[in-house]
């Protein structure tokens, strides 16, 4: 059985290799030209080779963290929303 990410290539971490390929299979089902020539003619495939060979460019972007309020018993039971 062939093991999804045996191979990764530079890629930090398994779940950023997997987000990776699925967004760049989703750019080619919509019509983008794959950026290098492989036997398969099946997007994973495609997305995943592109991915492994460092092909993809990806940015590592922080989430801002924002404060969080909790809300009182009383706002929770209301369903007010911030």
């Amino acid at each position: 059985m062939f093991e999804l990410t045996n191979n990764i290539g530079k890629i930090d971490s398994k779940f950023r290799y997997i987000i990776l390929a699925a967004k760049r299979t989703r750019q080619l089902q919509a019509g983008a030209r794959p950026a290098l020539t492989i036997q398969s003619k099946k997007f994973t495939r495609i997305a995943q080779e592109e991915v492994t060979s460092g092909l993809v460019k990806y940015d590592i972007v922080e989430e801002a963290t924002k404060p969080s309020k909790k809300r009182s018993p009383k706002e929770a039971k209301e369903g007010k929303v911030h």
